[in-house]
Protein backbone atom coordinates (compact mmCIF):
# COMPACT_ATOMS: atom_id res chain seq x y z
CA UNK A 1 0.00 0.00 0.00
CA UNK A 2 2.68 2.87 0.91
CA UNK A 3 4.32 2.21 -2.31
CA UNK A 4 1.42 3.22 -4.65
CA UNK A 5 0.74 6.71 -2.43
CA UNK A 6 4.95 7.25 -2.93
CA UNK A 7 4.12 7.10 -6.85
CA UNK A 8 0.66 8.99 -7.41
CA UNK A 9 2.55 12.35 -6.17
CA UNK A 10 5.23 11.82 -8.11
CA UNK A 11 3.45 10.49 -11.42
CA UNK A 12 0.85 13.57 -10.60
CA UNK A 13 4.17 15.98 -10.72
CA UNK A 14 5.27 14.58 -14.19
CA UNK A 15 2.24 15.51 -15.70
CA UNK A 16 2.27 18.95 -14.24
CA UNK A 17 5.91 19.18 -15.86
CA UNK A 18 4.67 18.16 -18.94
CA UNK A 19 2.29 20.95 -19.45
CA UNK A 20 4.70 23.39 -17.78
CA UNK A 21 7.11 22.02 -20.56
CA UNK A 22 4.93 22.96 -23.54
CA UNK A 23 3.73 26.18 -22.23
CA UNK A 24 7.07 27.10 -21.81
CA UNK A 25 7.96 25.73 -25.35
CA UNK A 26 4.91 27.93 -26.56
CA UNK A 27 6.28 31.25 -24.96
CA UNK A 28 9.06 31.45 -27.08
CA UNK A 29 7.01 31.36 -29.86
CA UNK A 30 7.47 35.81 -30.32
CA UNK A 31 10.74 35.98 -29.92
CA UNK A 32 11.43 33.61 -32.88
CA UNK A 33 9.09 35.15 -35.10
CA UNK A 34 10.22 38.39 -34.66
CA UNK A 35 13.90 36.63 -35.01
CA UNK A 36 12.75 36.48 -38.48
CA UNK A 37 13.32 38.23 -41.20
CA UNK A 38 11.29 36.60 -43.76
CA UNK A 39 7.63 37.34 -44.07
CA UNK A 40 4.67 36.58 -41.60
CA UNK A 41 2.98 34.63 -44.16
CA UNK A 42 6.32 33.06 -45.78
CA UNK A 43 7.19 32.01 -41.86
CA UNK A 44 3.40 30.62 -41.44
CA UNK A 45 4.17 28.36 -44.33
CA UNK A 46 7.53 26.88 -43.27
CA UNK A 47 6.21 26.28 -39.43
CA UNK A 48 3.29 24.48 -40.28
CA UNK A 49 5.08 22.20 -42.60
CA UNK A 50 7.24 21.24 -39.58
CA UNK A 51 4.19 21.43 -37.15
CA UNK A 52 2.28 18.70 -39.72
CA UNK A 53 4.77 16.53 -39.73
CA UNK A 54 6.07 16.74 -36.30
CA UNK A 55 2.48 15.80 -34.95
CA UNK A 56 1.82 13.82 -37.56
CA UNK A 57 4.87 11.36 -36.45
CA UNK A 58 3.59 11.56 -32.46
CA UNK A 59 0.36 10.59 -33.09
CA UNK A 60 1.04 8.23 -36.19
CA UNK A 61 -2.23 6.73 -37.48
CA UNK A 62 -4.59 7.89 -34.42
CA UNK A 63 -4.30 11.61 -35.32
CA UNK A 64 -5.75 11.17 -39.05
CA UNK A 65 -9.27 10.62 -38.35
CA UNK A 66 -11.75 13.45 -39.68
CA UNK A 67 -15.26 14.51 -39.63
CA UNK A 68 -17.45 17.82 -40.55
CA UNK A 69 -16.55 18.95 -37.25
CA UNK A 70 -13.24 18.58 -37.15
CA UNK A 71 -12.63 19.81 -40.31
CA UNK A 72 -14.12 23.12 -39.26
CA UNK A 73 -11.64 22.95 -36.19
CA UNK A 74 -8.91 22.55 -38.46
CA UNK A 75 -9.76 25.64 -40.66
CA UNK A 76 -10.23 27.70 -37.58
CA UNK A 77 -6.74 26.38 -36.37
CA UNK A 78 -5.06 27.33 -39.68
CA UNK A 79 -6.22 30.54 -39.37
CA UNK A 80 -5.51 31.29 -35.87
CA UNK A 81 -2.16 30.17 -36.52
CA UNK A 82 -1.47 32.65 -39.60
CA UNK A 83 -3.26 35.17 -37.63
CA UNK A 84 -1.00 35.32 -34.53
CA UNK A 85 1.96 35.00 -36.73
CA UNK A 86 1.20 37.97 -38.41
CA UNK A 87 0.03 40.31 -35.20
CA UNK A 88 3.69 39.20 -33.72
CA UNK A 89 5.26 40.62 -37.06
CA UNK A 90 3.01 43.83 -37.22
CA UNK A 91 2.69 44.87 -33.22
CA UNK A 92 4.73 43.92 -30.20
CA UNK A 93 5.24 40.45 -28.72
CA UNK A 94 3.34 41.62 -25.70
CA UNK A 95 0.40 42.87 -28.05
CA UNK A 96 0.05 39.79 -30.43
CA UNK A 97 0.24 37.03 -27.21
CA UNK A 98 -2.19 38.98 -24.53
CA UNK A 99 -4.60 39.59 -27.14
CA UNK A 100 -4.56 36.63 -28.25
CA UNK A 101 -5.47 35.03 -24.44
CA UNK A 102 -8.54 37.35 -24.89
CA UNK A 103 -10.22 34.21 -26.16
CA UNK A 104 -11.54 33.15 -22.84
CA UNK A 105 -13.43 36.50 -23.17
CA UNK A 106 -15.30 35.31 -26.24
CA UNK A 107 -15.36 31.78 -24.69
CA UNK A 108 -17.37 33.20 -21.55
CA UNK A 109 -19.52 34.92 -24.11
CA UNK A 110 -20.07 32.68 -26.62
CA UNK A 111 -20.76 29.53 -24.51
CA UNK A 112 -24.45 30.15 -23.31
CA UNK A 113 -25.54 30.90 -27.16
CA UNK A 114 -23.62 27.39 -28.20
CA UNK A 115 -24.05 25.11 -25.14
CA UNK A 116 -27.15 26.88 -23.26
CA UNK A 117 -25.25 27.49 -20.41
CA UNK A 118 -26.00 30.36 -17.65
CA UNK A 119 -24.26 33.24 -18.37
CA UNK A 120 -23.65 34.17 -14.40
CA UNK A 121 -22.88 37.69 -13.04
CA UNK A 122 -19.00 36.95 -12.42
CA UNK A 123 -19.07 36.13 -16.26
CA UNK A 124 -20.64 39.74 -16.73
CA UNK A 125 -17.63 41.00 -14.55
CA UNK A 126 -15.00 39.33 -15.97
CA UNK A 127 -15.60 40.37 -19.48
CA UNK A 128 -16.07 43.50 -18.17
CA UNK A 129 -12.92 43.80 -16.98
CA UNK A 130 -11.25 41.89 -19.77
CA UNK A 131 -12.79 44.51 -22.58
CA UNK A 132 -11.47 47.31 -20.15
CA UNK A 133 -8.38 45.25 -20.66
CA UNK A 134 -8.08 45.02 -23.90
CA UNK A 135 -9.16 48.96 -24.53
CA UNK A 136 -5.83 49.74 -23.06
CA UNK A 137 -3.91 48.36 -25.79
CA UNK A 138 -5.26 51.10 -28.18
CA UNK A 139 -4.17 53.67 -25.83
CA UNK A 140 -1.02 56.01 -26.57
CA UNK A 141 1.18 56.34 -29.22
CA UNK A 142 0.41 53.77 -31.95
CA UNK A 143 2.08 53.14 -35.00
CA UNK A 144 -0.21 52.15 -37.92
CA UNK A 145 1.04 48.40 -38.05
CA UNK A 146 0.96 47.97 -34.09
CA UNK A 147 -3.19 48.70 -34.97
CA UNK A 148 -3.29 46.16 -37.34
CA UNK A 149 -1.15 44.13 -35.50
CA UNK A 150 -3.57 44.03 -32.29
CA UNK A 151 -6.29 43.31 -34.70
CA UNK A 152 -5.13 40.49 -36.12
CA UNK A 153 -3.87 39.16 -32.53
CA UNK A 154 -7.84 39.93 -31.73
CA UNK A 155 -9.04 37.96 -34.75
CA UNK A 156 -6.89 35.31 -33.98
CA UNK A 157 -7.92 34.90 -30.13
CA UNK A 158 -11.77 34.84 -31.39
CA UNK A 159 -10.63 31.88 -33.70
CA UNK A 160 -9.08 30.08 -30.68
CA UNK A 161 -12.31 30.72 -28.52
CA UNK A 162 -14.33 28.93 -31.40
CA UNK A 163 -11.60 26.14 -31.98
CA UNK A 164 -11.82 25.96 -28.40
CA UNK A 165 -15.30 25.62 -28.07
CA UNK A 166 -16.10 23.25 -30.84
CA UNK A 167 -13.48 21.11 -29.30
CA UNK A 168 -15.93 20.56 -26.39
CA UNK A 169 -18.58 18.94 -28.69
CA UNK A 170 -19.80 15.73 -28.43
CA UNK A 171 -18.59 14.85 -32.06
CA UNK A 172 -15.18 15.77 -31.69
CA UNK A 173 -14.83 12.61 -28.96
CA UNK A 174 -15.59 10.56 -32.58
CA UNK A 175 -11.63 11.40 -33.55
CA UNK A 176 -8.44 11.97 -31.82
CA UNK A 177 -8.18 15.66 -31.70
CA UNK A 178 -4.49 15.85 -32.76
CA UNK A 179 -6.31 15.66 -36.17
CA UNK A 180 -7.39 19.16 -36.39
CA UNK A 181 -3.80 20.30 -35.56
CA UNK A 182 -2.12 18.10 -38.72
CA UNK A 183 -5.15 19.52 -40.32
CA UNK A 184 -5.45 22.73 -39.56
CA UNK A 185 -1.71 23.11 -40.33
CA UNK A 186 -1.74 21.20 -43.45
CA UNK A 187 -4.23 23.89 -43.92
CA UNK A 188 -2.57 26.69 -43.31
CA UNK A 189 0.54 25.39 -45.44
CA UNK A 190 -1.58 24.75 -48.31
CA UNK A 191 -3.05 28.65 -47.89
CA UNK A 192 0.63 30.61 -47.25
CA UNK A 193 2.29 28.26 -50.11
CA UNK A 194 2.32 31.03 -52.67
CA UNK A 195 4.62 33.21 -50.46
CA UNK A 196 6.52 30.23 -48.97
CA UNK A 197 7.69 28.79 -52.12
CA UNK A 198 8.60 32.61 -53.67
CA UNK A 199 11.11 32.89 -50.71
CA UNK A 200 12.96 28.73 -50.53
CA UNK A 201 15.78 30.71 -52.74
CA UNK A 202 16.22 33.69 -50.29
CA UNK A 203 15.94 31.85 -46.79
CA UNK A 204 19.18 32.32 -44.89
CA UNK A 205 20.38 29.79 -42.44
CA UNK A 206 19.18 31.67 -39.41
CA UNK A 207 15.75 32.08 -40.78
CA UNK A 208 15.95 28.36 -41.85
CA UNK A 209 16.86 27.22 -37.71
CA UNK A 210 13.95 29.41 -37.05
CA UNK A 211 11.38 27.95 -38.61
CA UNK A 212 12.38 24.36 -38.30
CA UNK A 213 12.63 25.39 -34.11
CA UNK A 214 8.86 27.09 -34.54
CA UNK A 215 7.85 24.02 -36.32
CA UNK A 216 9.23 20.93 -34.24
CA UNK A 217 9.80 22.29 -31.30
CA UNK A 218 7.50 25.36 -30.24
CA UNK A 219 4.05 23.80 -32.10
CA UNK A 220 4.52 20.71 -32.58
CA UNK A 221 6.83 18.85 -29.08
CA UNK A 222 5.26 21.57 -27.28
CA UNK A 223 1.63 20.28 -28.17
CA UNK A 224 2.42 16.67 -27.96
CA UNK A 225 3.89 17.21 -24.53
CA UNK A 226 0.83 19.17 -23.29
CA UNK A 227 -1.47 16.13 -24.15
CA UNK A 228 1.09 13.45 -22.15
CA UNK A 229 -0.02 15.60 -19.63
CA UNK A 230 -3.50 16.12 -20.13
CA UNK A 231 -3.61 12.53 -20.62
CA UNK A 232 -2.09 11.56 -17.20
CA UNK A 233 -4.78 13.42 -15.77
CA UNK A 234 -3.65 17.11 -14.92
CA UNK A 235 -7.09 19.03 -14.19
CA UNK A 236 -8.18 21.77 -16.54
CA UNK A 237 -7.73 24.49 -13.80
CA UNK A 238 -4.01 23.43 -13.28
CA UNK A 239 -3.52 23.51 -17.46
CA UNK A 240 -4.82 26.64 -17.58
CA UNK A 241 -3.23 28.46 -14.89
CA UNK A 242 0.53 26.98 -15.76
CA UNK A 243 -0.36 28.23 -19.50
CA UNK A 244 -0.35 31.46 -18.71
CA UNK A 245 3.31 31.49 -18.19
CA UNK A 246 3.05 32.11 -22.12
CA UNK A 247 1.85 35.32 -22.14
CA UNK A 248 3.98 36.32 -18.95
CA UNK A 249 7.33 34.93 -20.59
CA UNK A 250 6.77 35.70 -24.61
CA UNK A 251 7.51 39.11 -23.97
CA UNK A 252 10.25 38.65 -21.69
CA UNK A 253 12.32 36.79 -24.33
CA UNK A 254 11.60 39.22 -26.57
CA UNK A 255 12.72 41.95 -24.25
CA UNK A 256 16.08 40.13 -23.70
CA UNK A 257 16.76 39.33 -26.85
CA UNK A 258 15.72 42.17 -29.52
CA UNK A 259 14.86 44.48 -26.93
CA UNK A 260 11.45 45.15 -27.77
CA UNK A 261 9.55 47.05 -24.82
CA UNK A 262 6.06 46.87 -25.03
CA UNK A 263 3.90 50.07 -23.53
CA UNK A 264 2.76 50.85 -20.19
CA UNK A 265 -0.58 50.46 -21.22
CA UNK A 266 -0.32 47.15 -22.78
CA UNK A 267 1.04 45.68 -19.84
CA UNK A 268 -1.17 46.81 -17.70
CA UNK A 269 -3.94 45.69 -20.07
CA UNK A 270 -2.15 42.20 -20.19
CA UNK A 271 -1.63 42.42 -16.32
CA UNK A 272 -5.86 43.12 -16.05
CA UNK A 273 -6.87 40.22 -18.55
CA UNK A 274 -4.66 37.80 -17.11
CA UNK A 275 -6.23 38.48 -13.61
CA UNK A 276 -9.21 38.56 -14.24
CA UNK A 277 -9.36 35.26 -16.45
CA UNK A 278 -6.92 33.07 -13.81
CA UNK A 279 -9.44 34.91 -10.92
CA UNK A 280 -12.62 34.20 -13.01
CA UNK A 281 -11.15 30.00 -13.36
CA UNK A 282 -10.68 29.73 -9.40
CA UNK A 283 -13.64 31.08 -8.41
CA UNK A 284 -15.18 28.78 -11.16
CA UNK A 285 -13.54 25.87 -9.73
CA UNK A 286 -14.85 26.59 -6.22
CA UNK A 287 -17.75 27.04 -7.08
CA UNK A 288 -18.36 23.57 -8.73
CA UNK A 289 -16.70 21.84 -5.69
CA UNK A 290 -19.16 23.27 -3.62
CA UNK A 291 -21.95 22.27 -5.38
CA UNK A 292 -20.38 18.33 -5.60
CA UNK A 293 -19.82 18.29 -1.87
CA UNK A 294 -23.50 19.72 -1.17
CA UNK A 295 -25.30 17.30 -3.61
CA UNK A 296 -23.93 14.06 -1.51
CA UNK A 297 -25.30 15.84 1.72
CA UNK A 298 -28.93 16.68 -0.13
CA UNK A 299 -29.10 12.92 -1.09
CA UNK A 300 -28.28 11.72 2.57
CA UNK A 301 -30.86 14.11 3.82
CA UNK A 302 -33.50 13.26 1.90
CA UNK A 303 -32.94 9.25 2.41
CA UNK A 304 -32.61 10.19 6.31
CA UNK A 305 -36.10 12.00 5.38
CA UNK A 306 -37.71 8.68 3.41
CA UNK A 307 -40.68 6.63 5.70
Amino acid sequence: MPEPNRKAPSTHTTALLFVFAAAFLWSTGGLFIKWTTISGLELSCYRSFFAMITVAIFTRHEGFGLNRLMAATSVLYAVLLILFVLATKETTAANAIFLQYTSSVYVLILEPVIYKEKFRARDLITVAVCLGGMALFFVGQLRPQDVTGNIFALASGFCFALYFLLLRHPRAREVNRASSVIYGNMLAVILTAPWGLAAVASLTLHDTLSVVYLGVVQLGIAYTLFTFGMARGVRSLDAGIICYIEPVLNPVWVFLVLGERPSGWALLGGAIIIAAVVGHMLLDTRGKGKQQRWKPHRASRQRRCQP
